[in-house]
C-alpha cells in the first residue's frame, strides 16, 4: 500500500501498472500537467529526491509501504500570488513616496518598516517568478515598462545598490529622494505589470 501526500495532505491513489518509484513519479507528473500544476519537491520514504539522485531512486521497486510526499504549485496559485504581490507593490509605492515626509516628521521607524517590507516583497516576487518559469507558455510574455523581468531588474539593481549605501551612511536626504523619485515609480510599474498577468 503506497501513501501519497500532496502539500501535506494525504491523498487516495490507485496504482495501475506502476512497479517502480519512477513509474509513480511519471504518472504523477502527467496528472500534474493535466491539472496545470508542477512538482517543486519530492520526498520518498523521508528522503528528499533531487536532480542528482533522481535516476537511481526512480529505478527502485515500490516497497509495501512506500510513502511519497509531493510539493506542488498550480498555475492558478501563481496567478493569485502575482495578484497579491500587485497589491503589495501598489501599497509599497505609496509608502516609498511618503518616506521624505516621514523623515521630516521624525518617523524613522515607519521608514525602517517600509524598507524591510520592500526587501521582503522583492524577495517574494523573485521566488514566485522562478516558480512561474515552470509554466513558460503562460508566464513568459510578462514585461515591466516594456522590458522583460531580467532587464527591468538589471536596470533597477544599481538604484537599489545606491539605496543600500544611502541607508548604511544614514543619508536621509538621498534615501528620501531615491524612495520618491526612483523606487516609487518602479514599484508602480511592477504592480501594473503583475495586475495584467
Amino acid at each position: 500500500m503506497i501513501e501519497v501526500y500532496i502539500n501535506g495532505n494525504k491523498t487516495d491513489v490507485q496504482l495501475e501498472s506502476e512497479q517502480t518509484i519512477g513509474d509513480v513519479l511519471r504518472s504523477f507528473e502527467i496528472t500534474c500537467e493535466e491539472n496545470e500544476a508542477a512538482v517543486i519537491g519530492i520526498i520518498v520514504d523521508g528522503k528528499q529526491i533531487n536532480a542528482e539522485d533522481f535516476d537511481s531512486e526512480a529505478n527502485k521497486p515500490l516497497g509495501e509501504n512506500t510513502k511519497f510526499e509531493f510539493s506542488v504549485i498550480t498555475k492558478t496559485a501563481i496567478k493569485e500570488s502575482f495578484e497579491n504581490l500587485s497589491n503589495c507593490f501598489d501599497d509599497l509605492a505609496k509608502k516609498m513616496e511618503k518616506i521624505p515626509v516621514e523623515f521630516q516628521n521624525g518617523k524613522a521607524t515607519n521608514v525602517t518598516t517600509s524598507i524591510k517590507e520592500l526587501a521582503d516583497t522583492i524577495d517574494d516576487l523573485c521566488h514566485i517568478a522562478a516558480l512561474a518559469s515552470l509554466f513558460p507558455e503562460t508566464f513568459t510574455n510578462t514585461s515591466i515598462n516594456g522590458m522583460n523581468f531580467n532587464d527591468f531588474f538589471k536596470e533597477f539593481s544599481p538604484v537599489l545598490l545606491d539605496y543600500e549605501q544611502a541607508l548604511q551612511s544614514n543619508d536621509t536626504v538621498l534615501i528620501g529622494d531615491l524612495s520618491e523619485y526612483e523606487i516609487c515609480p518602479r514599484l508602480q510599474a511592477i504592480s501594473e505589470a503583475l495586475k495584467n498577468i
